[in-house]
């Protein structure tokens, strides 16, 4: 065990702050290192001990959660995961967020049945061990921390996935792309997709965020890009010039329907601690269109993707994963490449080029 990740917590409600506290210590390799109930009062707090990682909520008493953020990346960055309930105008403030450097997003926890608080606690400790190792500011410095330790036991993608009706597709002229994608991956994905023309090939992506949030992603990619980029739903076809992103909280596989493709949407458990879970896309892949897939994993901390970008590699597919250099965190490309499933390793901004090149060659 490595020194414990000391975390700052900055919310206005008292009982949020005693509620994240508690499910934050509950992880041995997470210290509160204290809680705030504003900007000002954590400023103060950071002079005196930098943390290592804060949570940080989006509307407080005398200054805004971003504006805060603001001022915290240009002067002193640290990495900072959003903190909001579930609101649809709340997830496009933290799209604002993301897009301002904060890591990542979590829910505010609310007491609820047992197992759902127990995912909820789960998620929570992740994303702030995972926000520990990413790198934040103009310099972008690496991590003091090694591996940071997790739930021992965790369910692969065969708790989700149907069994196997025999062998992969043969390559023809059309392709699919999957795409994994966690910590770092929401400016990730938006500088790749921006790259995209409009008759790029079908993408579908899982990037590991909660409910709610993925759909305003989805949104706000829409009104950057070329491509049609939306939220799947279960059933709709994979097409060129579209890009589905699968919903939080749910799960999407590829399928072959005759001679196309579409998703499912289905519910499922945790898989790799993650719902959706970048395996349960690429696996499902690998099974209904293998060499007619291309896999591509991004920036994100864990090892969800590795064993499914392995199947896809093994099935004929194409394989890239992101670099490091250009990662926010370098931990889910790193374990697919580990693995041997990876065709070749680029930076962020040849992976558009990368998926149209292969498209040629099809």
């Amino acid at each position: 065990m490595g020194k414990k990740i000391r975390v700052l917590i900055i919310d206005d409600s008292a009982s949020v702050r005693q509620t994240l506290t508690t499910i934050l210590q509950s992880d041995p390799a997470i210290e509160v290192l204290g809680a705030a109930s504003d900007p000002f009062i954590a400023a103060k707090r950071i002079q005196e001990d930098i943390p290592d990682v804060i949570t940080l909520d989006v509307e407080m008493p005398r200054m805004d959660g971003i504006t805060f953020l603001r001022k915290l990346m240009s002067q002193r960055p640290i990495p900072v995961v959003m903190c909001s309930s579930l609101t649809e105008s709340g997830s496009e403030t933290l799209l604002q967020a993301l897009e301002a450097g904060a890591v990542d997003v979590i829910l505010k926890p609310k007491i609820g049945a047992a197992d759902y608080l127990a995912e909820q606690a789960m998620r929570i400790c992740e994303v702030v061990k995972s926000a520990a190792h990413a790198r934040v500011g103009p310099g972008r410095a690496a991590s003091r921390f090694a591996v940071a330790s997790g739930p021992a036991a965790k369910l692969t993608a065969d708790a989700v996935l149907p069994p196997p009706t025999g062998k992969a597709m043969a390559r023809t002229t059309e392709m699919v792309v999957c795409v994994g994608a966690s910590t770092g991956g929401t400016e990730a994905l938006r500088e790749m997709l921006e790259k995209l023309p409009a008759n790029a090939p079908g993408l579908v992506i899982v990037q590991h965020m909660p409910e709610k949030f993925t759909a305003a992603f989805a949104k706000r990619l829409n009104s950057l890009c070329e491509v049609e980029i939306k939220e799947a739903e279960d059933g709709d076809p994979v097409l060129r010039g579209h890009v589905l992103i699968a919903p939080g909280d749910r799960h999407t596989l590829l399928e072959r329907q005759g001679a196309r493709y579409q998703v499912s949407v289905r519910a499922g458990p945790l898989v790799s601690r993650h719902r959706p879970s970048v395996d349960v896309l690429f696996r499902s892949a690998a099974r209904s269109a293998g060499s007619n897939a291309m896999g591509v994993i991004m920036t994100g901390m864990g090892d969800d993707g590795a064993k499914g970008m392995e199947e896809m590699h093994q099935a004929g597919a194409f394989t890239i994963a992101q670099d490091e250099a250009s990662s926010v965190v370098f931990g889910m490309p790193k374990e697919a490449i580990a693995r041997g499933g990876v065709d070749k390793i680029v930076p962020l901004n040849q992976i558009a080029r990368e998926i149209l090149a292969e498209d040629k060659r099809r």
